[in-house]
């Protein structure tokens, strides 16, 4: 039996320029962005830093190498996604949102629509944005459900006189839908309804929407609670045109293109969570070994300090390990993959906010004003159960399909399927 996580030397040096490029550039985005009081002036504001990481190639590093990037797996990815996310949750969601934006075309499309839309993303230059446009307002936890309890509600109707897909409805939630000018992204990936009769099956379409999109209405930047720098607006398609071949796979196949494209993120959200609980930890601890707080010793001399951190970094161990398994198990095409993805995301996520909740205690009072990073920490923390499906409208209603099932082995995720 060989357990091992230890990472090979191209991976610790990927993980040291990460983590050199985040305290060299991440570091800024806090101090340029908190007192702007405008979402979308805020978003706007991280646009610099953003195409410095393009510049820097981390947009390459993280697009899979067999397509043209450097990424050689999800592991690199949540090496990656822990240094940029513990720093700043703002340019990093931007950067990994390019992925999942990307996620469909990567999985589904032909080797033409690779060719037409996905070169610009392997480009060194700009601020390319891909955004994969699936929520919509009102909720979308039954998306694949027909009408009228149907999650998704934009429509794309081909014109057979044009041969064009004609598009119609609102998305919600799309990190970077709206694009640096309101024309919409690089590349939108739209979930549509292309069927009003066909089973929930062959329903859904994800059709390929290049910008700038004629059509596009940015309606707002919502102000979000955290990732209080990262859009995530309500755009509205109107009649939006593209052509007949911008459809990936064929019509109707687009629920499992959804099914599939959320599988990687889950894990990644687990990564996340990870990283938010590690800069909310690093702080408490340098406060607890420097703080008296009117005392004789220093606070982490006090046993309910010090339970309270080795609790904290029990936690963040537990997480890393769970998420760590769950892109490996992506990156080797286990069979247990798809579960032990949603497990990061729910148990990292609910995880994350629990542990930097408790860190506040630690520190007390001050760790509510935005004086301390504890207050802005736990902001974007409590994002991580709600969104990329939520866990209790999606996420563990997939689990517990995943139990439901009559062929479910229990015992897959831990056990070698080749014995």
């Amino acid at each position: 039996m060989a357990i091992d996580f230890t990472l090979t030397p191209e991976q610790l040096v990927l993980r040291a320029r990460a983590r050199d490029f985040a305290r060299r550039s991440l570091s800024g985005v806090g101090p340029a962005t908190r007192l702007l009081t405008d979402p979308e002036e805020r978003w706007q504001a991280t646009r610099p830093v953003y195409e410095q990481a393009v510049a820097e190639g981390w947009l390459r590093r993280i697009l899979p190498e067999p397509l043209g990037g450097e990424g050689r797996g999800m592991v690199d990815l949540a090496l990656v996604a822990e240094e940029f996310v513990a720093v700043d949750a703002n340019v990093s969601l931007t950067l990994f949102a390019v992925t999942l934006g990307l996620t469909p075309l990567m999985a589904a499309g032909s080797p033409e629509q690779l060719k037409e839309h996905f070169g610009r993303f392997l480009e060194p230059a700009g601020a390319p944005l891909a955004a994969f446009a699936f929520s919509e307002p009102g909720g979308i936890a039954n998306y694949d459900a027909p009408a009228p309890a149907e999650g998704v509600r934009t429509t794309a109707v081909l014109d057979e006189r044009t041969g064009e897909w004609v598009i119609n409805g609102s998305k919600r939630w799309v990190s970077s839908a709206g694009g640096w000018d309101g024309q919409g992204p690089d590349l939108l990936a739209v979930v549509c309804r292309t069927s009003t009769t066909a089973a929930p099956g062959e329903a859904l379409s994800v059709i390929l929407v290049p910008g700038p999109v004629a059509g596009l209405t940015l309606d707002n930047s919502l102000d979000l609670l955290g990732h209080r720098a990262h859009q995530t607006p309500t755009i509205t398609l109107r009649d939006v045109r593209v052509p007949r071949g911008n459809v990936l796979g064929v019509p109707g196949a687009g629920r499992a293109v959804v099914a599939g494209s959320f599988v990687p993120t889950a894990a990644l959200v687990g990564v996340f969570a990870l990283a938010k609980m590690r800069a909310a930890f690093d702080f408490a601890l340098g406060f607890a070994k420097r703080e008296r707080r009117a005392g004789a010793v220093p606070i982490i001399d006090h046993q309910a300090v010090g339970y309270a951190l080795a609790d904290a970094k029990s936690a963040m161990e537990a997480v890393r390990c769970l998420s760590w398994r769950a892109c490996h198990a992506l990156d080797t095409g286990s069979p247990a993959a798809a579960e032990l993805a949603l497990h990061a995301k729910v148990f990292g996520s609910e995880t994350a906010v629990r542990v930097v909740t408790d860190l506040m205690r630690v520190v007390g009072m001050e760790s509510y004003s935005h004086e301390s990073p504890l207050a802005e920490i736990l902001q974007d923390a409590l994002a991580y159960p709600l969104f990329d499906g939520g866990n209790i409208g999606v996420r563990r209603r997939q689990l517990h399909a995943m139990l439901a099932d009559p062929e479910y082995d229990a015992y897959a995720t831990h056990e070698d399927p080749a014995r």
